[in-house]
């Protein structure tokens, strides 16, 4: 068996143009680039929202002593703002052409607005609070999605984005 010092690699053995991505290997789980970065700051993402989010119904109702209707409008509120400014920023996104800003200040307006909800003496806060989070989940959503699409080949982007 010799090995050939010079050869170069393979198409299969590359990542993407951008150098950024998926190994595009037949069967290769690794992960790189822009593809690895965003899926730890999303799983870090995830679990904080995941530590905040359950809790918030028993603070509004048992310490806020806010109803269940706020509860309601607090919630349909959080998501027809996410869903409103993901169609902005997707739109602003592809203008622009310049999406890791938007992720970067989608998560960060996340991040900030989570130690927050600690402090929030009213219903109203907690709503406040909530729409801001939303805003940067609907502004990191397409830009993002766009970014992962973008740095993995086309055969690739179904592993990027799971």
């Amino acid at each position: 068996m010799s090995e050939r010092p010079h050869s170069r690699p393979s198409s299969t053995d590359r990542p993407d143009a951008a150098g950024v991505g998926a190994v595009s290997r037949p069967g290769s789980a690794i992960l790189r680039g822009n593809v690895a970065v965003l899926a730890l700051v999303s799983l870090l993402n995830d679990t904080a929202s995941e530590m905040v989010y359950p809790l918030l119904p028993l603070f509004l109702v048992g310490t806020l002593r806010a109803g269940a209707g706020a509860l309601g409008l607090i919630e349909g509120v959080a998501d027809t703002t996410a869903a409103f400014v993901k169609l902005w920023s997707g739109v602003l996104s592809d203008r622009w052409r310049r999406r890791k800003g938007l992720v970067l200040w989608g998560y960060g307006l996340a991040a900030l607005t989570r130690p927050l909800f600690a402090l929030a003496q009213s219903a109203g806060q907690v709503l406040g609070l909530r729409f801001v989070d939303r805003v940067g989940k609907g502004v990191r959503g397409a830009p993002r999605d766009a970014l992962l699409a973008s740095s993995v080949p086309e055969s690739q982007r179904g592993r990027a984005f799971g």
